[in-house]
């Protein structure tokens, strides 16, 4: 829904804190809509992104391990993890998280090889030169920062396969929307009576807040951050779903969809352009960009320092 501004006709206040609160008030009104179609792609080749058929052995190698190995057993158990009481959690601002990240580079991509805090960058600048509102620029700068998940071994992540890659649910048949959707038959819950049924464990219309995801970063940073941050339903499903592409993408899973879902779907393809189709710009200057980020992050992290 597009920001309604509304102002109090000031009279003979001689500061500019009225002016300010006006002038804030029109910026939120002349906003692009975050759903309006973007502009910055406008010129890109989309056929270049997701060739997943030429992709390298090393990103047909990972699929083939997440899709053996991502199993409703092995979620729940991943689960039980992160919400144990007595797991150590690290505390870092949102900038120490981009900077402790930057380190990786995600197997399961094929599109780019840049440093991670570079890809935030770019989609961050991409989604803040079509005007796009403040805190969907911000949703673009932390989106892959579950990825620290791979540096905290209480977590007990098992490499690159249950922290990056495309998310599907477990629990229910595994749709041929997904990517090689052949190497699920090396999975143990392929087999599975239940698990291999359309609805599997779940019910029709159960909506998506009820079903479980294959376990990852989207995952990890959507639970780190739903009480953590002052960001809208729409941006935290922009993290939550933004690499479950057979739903968003390739429409499979309607089944499973509640009236929410429908809304937070309309986010989630608002937002995926910005992740995808940034991977060929320039890479960032981040010394240049970070004071004008770091004031986004302090307007929707009043925390200042999370507990990952």
């Amino acid at each position: 829904m597009a920001p309604v501004a509304t102002a109090d006709i000031v009279e003979n206040v001689p500061s500019g804190k009225a002016m300010d609160s006006v002038s804030d008030a029109i910026d939120d009104v002349n906003v692009i809509k975050y759903d309006e179609e973007s502009k910055f792609d406008a010129e890109k080749d989309k056929n270049t992104f997701r060739q997943y058929a030429d992709a390298t052995d090393r990103v047909k190698n990972f699929y083939r391990e997440q899709h053996h190995k991502q199993t409703v057993s092995y979620n729940l158990a991943a689960r039980n993890r992160f919400y144990n009481a007595t797991r150590p959690r690290a505390e870092m601002t949102i900038w120490e998280a981009m900077e402790k990240l930057n380190t990786l580079v995600d197997e399961s991509d094929p599109d780019t090889s840049l440093s991670q805090i570079q890809h935030l960058l770019q989609s961050a600048e991409a989604i803040r030169r079509d005007g796009k509102p403040r805190w969907m620029q911000l949703t673009g700068l932390i989106h892959d920062l579950g990825k620290l998940m791979l540096f905290f071994p209480e977590l007990e992540t098992q490499g690159q396969w249950d922290v990056v890659g495309d998310t599907f649910p477990v629990g229910c048949a595994f749709d041929k929307a997904i990517i090689y959707p052949q190497t699920f038959v090396g999975n143990p819950d392929f087999s599975d009576p239940t698990y291999s049924s359309k609805l599997g464990i779940y019910t029709e219309g159960c909506g998506l807040d009820n079903v479980m995801l294959s376990w990852g970063h989207d995952e990890y940073l959507y639970n780190v951050l739903k009480d953590q941050s002052d960001l809208p339903d729409e941006s935290l499903a922009m993290i939550r779903y933004h690499s479950f592409y057979p739903w968003h993408r390739e429409g499979a899973y309607r089944e499973l969809m509640c009236d929410k879902d429908w809304a937070m779907l309309k986010a989630v393809n608002a937002f995926n352009p910005y992740d995808l189709y940034s991977k060929s710009d320039e890479p960032p200057k981040v010394e240049d960009l970070k004071p004008y980020y770091m004031e986004l992050i302090d307007e929707f992290f009043p925390k200042k320092v999370l507990e990952w």
